[in-house]
């Protein structure tokens, strides 16, 4: 049998290690406090435990894992961070439901090409509680949904910004970059001397890598940033959507270079530009659908809504209106009032369900029903178009690129802001 490691790769190595499993071994050691957050504290069994789970996911990245001390360090901060952003979810009211958490569950075991059940059994294989991993990932699910809650509601973009947005031949480029970024921070009205100590850090670290240090290794033991314990990783990114400074950086690298450091509000970065893709002008394929849902309810089961699909289904089959049996009958209020209508539509925009059968239906054609983790659909092909980036698409792609601009830049400033506020005392020895 496949071990664990063996069965998942290495993304879904990297969400179990930010989990707060503690396995039987660790019941072993003698508890004590590391750090109290507000009215909550972080156990010295909770931070062995994750410490080890880093650990082997940077074994498993290649990479080689820093001393103990300073991984401790790294890893008891991002206990800290998680702590104050999920007693800020406690406090808004925010939550996962059972729905939602069943449903990401279902899309890891997808993507290992398992079955839910063959998930929970690799997990119980390599010595995991199943109960417990389900409510971390429901927690880090939380630690996603109040970072966009509270980010996004300090954000606005105005139409002058859109149009000096469009008005910059850069916003034509559609370019994306695969990136890491290593940051030393500073702290809000920090004083030149302090601006000056992290300058010369972020200086030692960019001659270390001049002369062949691992990016990766570098991020995990010295980066501020909350990517710090994954080597810095930011994945793909649209030039057009990083802050200005960074973009300018980035731009002019070649695959594998890195940047000097770069000086934000929020500190000093230096970025890896891993690959880079796109460039050219963009054709999209674009669909218009219209479809009709039938969703499972507190009084409809999911038999029940998958027979009442199909009976719709037969009826259109017989030639009853398609927009009339949706006004009538589709659990989706937006479309189901304008007949099912869902307009014009393209690739990413609708769940991969959705969005195969689409494709896969001629123009004209009714598709049999299907489901989708909203219910069960049915769905008519009326047209499709290929179209050039249209004025309305690319103001609204500008629209779309400003805010995640604002959302990197603002999204440093919350957490710094937030760590700020709240009351922690670490009791982290020096020489643990």
């Amino acid at each position: 049998m496949r071990t664990f490691k063996q069965v998942l790769p290495r993304y879904l190595l990297a969400l179990l290690a930010t989990l707060w499993w503690v396995p039987a071994q660790a019941a072993e050691l003698l508890d004590q406090v590391v750090a109290v957050v507000n009215d909550d504290i972080v156990l010295q069994s909770e931070l062995e435990s994750r410490t080890e789970l880093v650990r082997e996911q940077i074994r498993a990245q290649g990479a080689q894992p820093p001393a103990d001390r300073v991984l401790r360090e790294q890893v008891l901060e991002r206990l800290i961070m998680d702590r104050i952003q999920l007693q800020i979810a406690d406090r808004q009211g925010i939550r996962i439901s059972e729905q939602e958490l069943n449903a990401a569950l279902q899309n890891i075991a997808d993507k290992n090409q398992m079955t839910l059940a063959q998930f929970r059994e690799a997990l119980i294989a390599e010595g995991r509680d199943y109960a417990q991993a389900r409510e971390q990932i429901r927690q880090e699910m939380l630690l996603a949904r109040v970072q966009q809650a509270n980010v996004n509601r300090r954000i606005s973009v105005s139409e002058q910004e859109i149009q000096n947005y469009l008005a910059n031949e850069s916003a034509r480029d559609n370019s994306e970059y695969l990136l890491s970024n290593l940051l030393i921070s500073i702290p809000q009205n920090a004083s030149p001397e302090i601006i000056q100590r992290a300058r010369a850090e972020a200086e030692a670290l960019y001659q270390q890598l001049q002369q062949g240090a691992s990016f990766e290794e570098l991020a995990i033991a010295n980066s501020d940033a909350s990517n710090a314990l994954n080597g810095g990783d930011l994945g793909w990114r649209a030039v057009n959507e990083l802050p200005e400074d960074i973009a300018a950086a980035v731009r002019p690298l070649q695959a594998g270079q890195y940047s000097k450091p770069v000086r934000t509000p929020a500190g000093f970065h230096i970025l890896h530009l891993r690959e880079k893709r796109g460039g050219g002008d963009t054709l999209i394929e674009q669909t218009r659908v219209r479809h009709i849902l039938i969703a499972p309810s507190e009084i409809r089961t999911n038999s029940q809504a998958r027979q009442l699909a199909e009976d719709l289904y037969q009826r259109l089959q017989d030639g009853q209106p398609f927009d009339d049996l949706a006004r009538r009958y589709s659990d989706d209020p937006a479309s189901g009032s304008q007949g099912g209508e869902l307009g014009w539509t393209q690739s990413g925009q609708m769940v991969p369900e959705f969005e195969q059968v689409m494709n896969e239906t001629d123009i004209g054609q009714i598709s049999a029903p299907f489901e989708s983790r909203f219910g069960w659909h049915i769905l008519q092909v009326e047209e499709r178009r290929t179209q050039d980036f249209a004025a309305e698409m690319r103001e609204a792609a500008a629209r779309n690129a400003i805010r995640q601009r604002k959302f990197s830049e603002e999204f440093d400033n919350w957490l710094r802001e937030i760590r700020a506020q709240a009351y922690i005392d670490r009791k982290l020895p020096d020489n643990t």
